[in-house]
């Protein structure tokens, strides 16, 4: 299936620079644990965010033999450069002008580094969108392509093998990834949409804001993590569980089952985290602020049965979720006035989902 995606030999290359942007996502249904080649271990399902993306520019240069040159908000980033020149090298077959030049990037992100948002999603994502872009004008004579025709299908799959969950970040909405029965369309190698007229409207207005609880490098990166599930004794567990997880999510979706999908995306979140808990070695990228932030929102949503609730990635900082609500303003003033003070520096980054 991957020949689908290999790329044209009749190309003309010439230097060009090229601008896309790409939104970060937050996974409901979580992946953790992968295979060769960024084959994922167990469907995933995402919401892509609106305000927390990639802005990214591409030069290439074909009067130099190849080589990669990163700018990440100004300052060159050489490691970074290393990682993408080896990527590169691992997508030549579906871009075979990829080694015939110099590439100088230069991206910017619009929040935090480290802030428990996929930078990797967005950036490589933006990336793919950079190549496809120059693809279109080295394959097409006298067209200037815009986003509306590029191959996003073909970006999404190049994104993943990169940073998997980066083939998420292509398109709007709900996005799955990894073939699952409950999405007829779904695939391993690239993401797709969920079917919009299977989702209830309460499902399509929804905030995210998430808190800054640590800020730092984490103690185990995302990558070492998934590695571990290779010898996690409760991993083939924690991937069947995934697909049980879809099949009670789409009739969650298809009926507007709030309640139902609050204890289904928490439940998903804790259970990333007790995989990490349960590797050889352990490790737990929770700190203290994330535990009481946790326990506030069940006692929040207890007093008041108001829609706030939460999820994870990998890294101790909160994603708050809630739709937009008649008594929105409490839920507001609530995470304001309790949550805040458990940020390191009272950083809270205030996002929607995109649709």
């Amino acid at each position: 299936m991957e020949n689908q995606f290999l790329g044209n030999k009749d190309f003309n290359i010439s230097n060009q620079t090229v601008t896309e942007s790409c939104p970060s996502n937050i996974a409901i249904i979580k992946y953790w644990g992968k295979y060769e080649n960024q084959i994922p271990a167990n469907p995933s399902i995402s919401y892509t965010l609106n305000n927390c993306k990639t802005n990214t520019t591409m030069e290439f240069l074909t009067n130099e033999e190849f080589s990669v040159q990163t700018f990440l908000a100004g300052s060159e980033e050489k490691k970074f450069a290393e990682k993408i020149e080896k990527y590169f090298k691992n997508i030549e077959k579906y871009l075979p002008w990829i080694l015939k030049g110099k590439f100088i990037i230069k991206t910017e992100n619009t929040f935090p580094h480290s802030s428990g948002i996929a930078s990797s999603a967005s950036g490589f994502g933006a990336i793919a969108k950079c190549l496809m872009a120059l693809d279109e004008k080295f394959s097409t004579e006298n067209h200037q392509p815009t986003i509306s025709n590029l191959d996003i299908q073909k970006a999404s799959f190049l994104a993943r093998l990169g940073s998997g969950s980066a083939c998420r970040s292509l398109y709007n909405g709900l996005i799955v990834w990894g073939k699952t029965k409950e999405v007829a369309e779904s695939s391993d190698l690239f993401a797709v949409p969920y079917p919009n007229d299977e989702i209830h409207p309460i499902f399509k207005n929804f905030n995210d804001w998430v808190l800054l609880i640590h800020e730092g490098e984490k103690s185990v990166s995302s990558t070492v993590g998934h590695g571990l599930m290779n010898t996690n004794p409760y991993a083939e567990r924690r991937f069947q569980e995934a697909h049980e997880n879809f099949e009670k999510l789409k009739t969650v979706l298809a009926t507007g089952d709030l309640d139902g999908f609050i204890k289904l995306t928490e439940h998903e979140a804790l259970t990333l985290h007790a995989m990490m808990m349960m590797s050889d070695p352990a490790f737990i990228l929770m700190k203290t602020g994330t535990l009481e932030v946790i326990n506030k929102i069940w006692e929040f949503r207890r007093i008041t049965s108001l829609p706030l609730f939460f999820t994870l990635d990998a890294g101790a900082n909160v994603h708050l979720l809630f739709p937009n609500h008649l008594e929105q303003d409490k839920i507001e003033n609530f995470i304001n006035q309790e949550l805040l003070p458990f940020t390191q520096k009272g950083g809270v980054v205030k996002d929607v989902m995109r649709f």
